[in-house]
């Protein structure tokens, strides 16, 4: 299943209500995302701090460096397999939008495979006279030589779909187009799509997405498509799929009625069923098998599942009501399981011991499951994917940490032999650094850990510069990784750089998320100042030299941070960032986010909202540190009105700060190497000259 999202056009307030937001609020001006005076102050803002930062003399070496990291033809070109090639997408200086490409996998062993254009976007965009920006192609099972390729103007979610043959590289003549929007597509048969779209008035949730799932047959105009499911206005979204899973094939609807909650129903004998199961449990298919993951304990029978388990029971038995489930993961206080995938008979488990790569390997012999040995190395990040899920054993695992290059290797499941397939260059000098984890003492008691990585041998004195990075939402988990981009740009350069794992992420699983949910969302907060107290405490830092960063949830974050903690920090790095918590939720995708953080036109709710939005909580009289707020005009997801109003807000407070918006880049803030080069150096950039 392959899930894009339906699009959102932001709705400005009229007349007497407008008066009104516009009395409380006056920078709501800047919420008009392509208004004529909005981007005026944009560009003038991009000018004043491209013109600054640009005058360092740092800033063309460190860009130049970053640009040649992003662009080296030495880095590992993933890949994944379709039919029987391997297809991968690939952008470098030559291919500045990216090509997709494939070869076959002897091909691919060699230190120079020989590749095959499949499609070029750079050569569409020239041939169009657009900027389509790749979002990623969905195609059909089991043949996979038909695929939906999705591609968005500028970045954003929103994307354009159009059919393309595999065979003959080219999009299929008269073949299925949809137009843009943030759409749910996917196959349900070879002449048949699922699809969820902004069909008009009624068809899109408050979030923005899908109201609606309909069947869209070959030939026949998309907005014909027969209706089969209807959502409520108030859901996030809906979709449609059919999951081939190992030969079994499941098709069915799935209903978000909030972000951590769903409804997935089955056709069975012709019609829509319900699972039963918990609502904010996951649900996925295995050959005759669902595959179940808790977010809170469950009792369907005699036995109690705990919440973070991963169960495996027959369909027909979790529909027969059979006490009949297999745990094939269950938590600890320190282990929880950060995915999974599924090979032709196995499923993979990629599991955090203590945020410490653990994996597994579960085998279903006839109806038995067991756990099948598996090599790979203790002290390293250590992720297992299918290369083929419904055809193959075979199976990559990538294996990385803060100062080793990543590798990728292959396996097959039941064998002992990893092959090594590919291994990232070195781009910095890691020599004389160390990684070290701590735990710091959150305000309530928690143990909260953390990584750094730092010189070896510098005196612990308060003088190192340090950045400091986290998220904390979402159920996203923070782990170790090399960085390049931070390598070249802060830990070369004699920096310390920090990985917080505080509440609200998955490195415990789901209790560890649910800790930092809605009215407890303070935890989160007390859990990054936490660690940054204990960076001070330890002398590694100060915190004239303590930096931070963070971006979306992890912006709001740093805003938090900046208005409750202005003392303990020498710098901000916001990227992408909500900060007004009292219109997210009218804003772009911001309603199918108030299962993480509440409902501010809730009284209630917005009692302890108010508390920590940062946008209501700037303070005139306080000093604060310089800011740097990054967005795109084209995040289509945060909108860009919560970074611009925040830095117009601070500008007249008359405060340090430093804001630029890149017009592209949709939510990651950047579309190509070269963007994403430039973000990276102004932020580095800023930083270090702040906190050196």
């Amino acid at each position: 299943m392959n899930l894009t999202k339906s699009i959102l056009t932001l709705t400005l307030l009229t007349g007497a209500a407008m008066a009104n937001a516009a009395d409380e609020d006056p920078y709501l001006w800047l919420e008009d995302v392509e208004g004529a005076k909005a981007l005026d102050w944009v560009k003038a803002r991009n000018a004043e701090s491209q013109k600054a930062l640009e005058a360092d003399p740092t800033f063309k070496p460190l860009y130049d460096r970053l640009l040649a990291i992003n662009n080296a033809t030495d880095r590992i070109p993933y890949i994944n397999k379709l039919g029987t090639r391997f297809y991968n997408f690939w952008k470098d200086e030559q291919h500045v939008r990216g090509i997709w490409r494939s070869t076959s996998l002897d091909e691919y062993h060699k230190a120079q495979p020989k590749w095959e254009t499949v499609l070029d976007i750079d050569a569409l965009n020239k041939a169009e006279n657009a900027n389509w920006v790749w979002k990623g192609a969905d195609c059909i099972e089991p043949d996979q030589d038909r695929c939906l390729v999705s591609l968005s103007r500028g970045g954003g979610d929103a994307v354009e779909v159009r059919e393309f043959d595999l065979k003959s590289k080219s999009f299929v003549k008269d073949g299925f187009v949809l137009p843009e929007a943030k759409s749910a597509v996917g196959w349900k048969d070879r002449d048949t799509l699922y699809i969820g779209t902004d069909f008009g008035a009624g068809s899109l949730t408050e979030s923005g997405y899908p109201r609606t799932v309909h069947e869209w047959k070959r030939s026949t105009p998309w907005k014909d498509a027969k209706q089969v499911f209807e959502a409520k206005a108030t859901d996030v979204y809906t979709f449609g799929f059919s999951d081939y899973a190992q030969g079994t094939r499941y098709d069915g609807v799935v209903r978000v009625p909030a972000f951590f909650q769903n409804e997935t129903h089955l056709v069975r004998d012709g019609k829509l069923v319900k699972v039963p199961k918990p609502d904010d449990a996951e649900i996925g298919f295995f050959r005759e098998y669902a595959l179940i993951t808790l977010r809170s304990d469950w009792q369907p029978g005699k036995h109690k599942l705990s919440a973070g388990s991963l169960v495996a029971i027959r369909v027909d038995d979790l529909f027969a009501g059979k006490d009949a489930y297999t745990a094939l993961f269950v938590p600890t206080a320190k282990r929880s399981l950060s995915g999974y995938s599924t090979t032709r008979n196995a499923v993979l488990l990629n599991i955090l011991d203590n945020v410490k790569s653990r994996p597994q390997v579960m085998l279903l012999d006839g109806k038995t499951w067991s756990n099948k040995y598996l090599n790979f190395p203790l002290n390293a990040d250590v992720n297992l994917f299918a290369e083929n899920a419904d055809m193959s054993d075979d199976f990559f695992m990538t294996v990385t940490d803060f100062l080793t290059p990543t590798s990728l290797l292959m396996g097959t499941v039941g064998k002992r032999e990893i092959t090594p397939l590919k291994r990232q260059a070195a781009h910095f000098k890691s020599e004389g650094l160390a990684v070290e984890q701590y735990e710091a003492t959150s305000k309530d008691g928690t143990k909260v850990p953390y990584f750094v990585v730092l010189p070896k041998n510098r005196a612990r004195d308060g003088t190192i510069p340090t950045l400091l990075y986290g998220y904390g939402g979402f159920e996203v988990s923070q782990t170790p990784g090399y960085y390049a981009s931070a390598g070249a740009g802060w830990l070369e350069r004699g920096g310390a750089f920090v990985l917080a794992n505080i509440r609200g992420g998955g490195e415990f699983g789901p209790t560890w998320h649910q800790a930092a949910l809605k009215a407890n969302r303070q935890r989160a907060y007390d859990d990054f100042i936490a660690i940054g107290e204990d960076l001070v405490a330890r002398k590694i830092t100060s915190p004239k030299h303590l930096g931070i960063q963070g971006g979306s949830n992890g912006g709001l974050l740093m805003g938090v941070m900046y208005t409750q903690r202005p003392d303990l920090w020498g710098a901000v790095l916001c990227e992408v960032p909500l900060l007004d918590m009292k219109r997210y939720n009218k804003l772009l995708a911001g309603a199918s986010w108030m299962g993480e953080y509440g409902n501010p036109d809730v009284a209630e709710e917005w009692a302890y909202i108010s508390k920590y939005s940062p946008y209501q909580n700037i303070d005139a009289a306080k000093t604060y540190p310089p800011i740097l707020f990054t967005t795109s005009t084209r995040d289509d997801r945060v909108h860009p009105g919560h970074a611009r109003k925040m830095a117009a807000k601070l500008i007249d407070l008359g405060k340090n700060v430093t804001y630029y918006e890149n017009i592209e880049g949709g939510h990651g803030g950047s579309t190509n190497n070269q963007q994403a080069a430039f973000m990276d150096a102004i932020g580095y950039v800023f930083l270090w000259e702040r906190l050196k």
